[in-house]
């Protein structure tokens, strides 16, 4: 007999990726392991339903959407992104009462996302076992890689943090959520640092998933430098900008016209982006700069890369689980997004230093996968391998039904065989 697992969604849409693909891609693997009871905001209906017509679920699943918002009166005032932490905040406090009042019969409840640590669930309230995540933030930036991009920037990245630090700090409702929930699942390793909570309570379980990707066949010699992002102070694209660049003028003429580093993206630094190219005096193919493109779009300049450049601040980086399914070796910051996503393995990554160093040593580790094919070729075997491992979204529904099977066991006075093995498992690591 399957167990029903109810799950709040804020953001779920088939079509579309980061948060609310990666709602609908959990999901829809807990769906094969239970059934499930998901409720997510009106406005996804439409986009869900269409999805469900064109691809109806496996056989063995079992999937109900409810669909709840806020009364007019009390999000009239929600302007895209104005307002909507304080409306997210009141959403997932509301579904809580709306589920209360429902007939509902579920054995856990699972608050999926939004996936910040710093802002609590609600689901407390029903009484039953509570599945906190997978849940993060984005680290503070260093000051150093801020300052480029001008004092408002660096003022709005100082507030942020100053946010996140006070809710950690004094939200009564968030230190409710730590004491109430059963598991919290954390996408990196400092969830449990700010969160300060036992290690039986943690496992460490990253967001970010991808589907295989398609077969595609590529015969080329080019060595294509890609990176795919918005172009915000977050992703590090003026350090990626710099690293190419310092690696491009060491190469002979010949050698340069092998060697293009392919940006994929827009956002507000597009601009100072384009003035970094200029004051490097490249030419004008040795940048290619691509507007933002759909998904399956991407395919074709992943299989085409050498390397996937990707100097990322954030807490979890979805496009690297992209680059690594297309055998695509990474370069990014040894911190706690990209640089627990990857090992030594499959791609090479760099401490915190300054934005000179930083892009002197991402420029060295360009030249050594340009010189040295034979190594790239061995992590780019690695990489994919590492996908394999890690970042199937088979893979992370199997790590989740884990982390249920030990709530459940907890919650129960006697064993049954399919939890047995979690018998003596106090903390549930994501391997490295």
């Amino acid at each position: 007999m399957k167990n029903t697992i109810l799950i709040t969604a804020y953001a779920v849409n088939p079509y579309k990726g980061s948060e609310d693909g990666i709602a609908w891609n959990i999901i829809r693997q807990m769906a094969r392991h239970n059934k499930v009871i998901a409720l997510t905001r009106e406005n996804n209906q439409l986009a869900i339903d269409a999805y469900l017509q064109d691809h109806p679920l496996d056989q063995d699943s079992e999937l109900e959407f409810t669909y709840f918002d806020l009364p007019y009166w009390l999000r009239f005032w929600k302007k895209g992104g104005r307002g909507a932490l304080l409306y997210h905040y009141l959403w997932h406090l509301a579904v809580a009462f709306f589920i209360k009042k429902q007939s509902f019969q579920f054995d856990i409840a699972h608050h999926l996302n939004f996936n910040n640590d710093w802002t609590p669930s609600f689901l407390w309230i029903l009484g039953k076992p509570l599945v906190w995540g997978p849940i993060g933030h984005h680290p503070k930036i260093p000051s150093a890689y801020i300052q480029p991009f001008g004092k408002k920037a660096a003022f709005m990245e100082h507030l942020k943090w100053l946010t996140k630090k006070a809710f950690w700090t004094i939200d009564p409702f968030l230190k409710i959520t730590k004491k109430r929930a059963s598991k919290i699942i954390g996408m990196n390793t400092s969830v449990q640092q700010v969160l300060n909570v036992d290690d039986e309570k943690i496992a460490v379980i990253p967001a970010a998933g991808t589907e295989p990707p398609p077969k595609i066949q590529t015969n080329t010699d080019q060595f294509i430098v890609l990176s795919v992002g918005r172009f915000v102070a977050l992703k590090g694209f003026e350090i990626t900008v710099q690293s190419f660049a310092k690696f491009y003028q060491k190469l002979s003429i010949s050698q340069q016209a092998k060697a293009q580093l392919v940006l994929i993206g827009k956002g507000k630094a597009l601009n100072y982006l384009q003035q970094l190219e200029q004051q490097y005096n490249l030419p004008q193919h040795a940048i290619k700069w691509i507007n933002w493109i759909e998904r399956d779009q991407l395919a074709q300049y992943y299989a085409s890369a050498k390397v996937f450049l990707f100097p990322s601040h954030e807490g979890a980086g979805m496009v690297v689980p992209e680059a690594l399914s297309y055998g695509v070796p990474v370069l990014c910051f040894d911190n706690y997004g990209p640089g627990e996503f990857i090992n030594k393995s499959c791609g090479i990554s760099f401490p915190y230093s300054n934005p000179d160093q930083s892009s002197n040593e991402f420029a060295r580790a360009l030249e050594q996968l340009f010189f040295q094919p034979v190594y790239q070729k061995e992590l780019a075997q690695n990489a994919y391998k590492r996908y394999k491992d890690r970042f199937t979204w088979e893979g992370k529904g199997e790590q989740i039904q884990r982390v249920y099977n030990a709530v459940l066991y907890a919650a129960s006075e006697e064993l049954t065989p399919v939890n047995s093995s979690l018998q003596n498992s106090k903390l549930i690591k994501y391997q490295s």
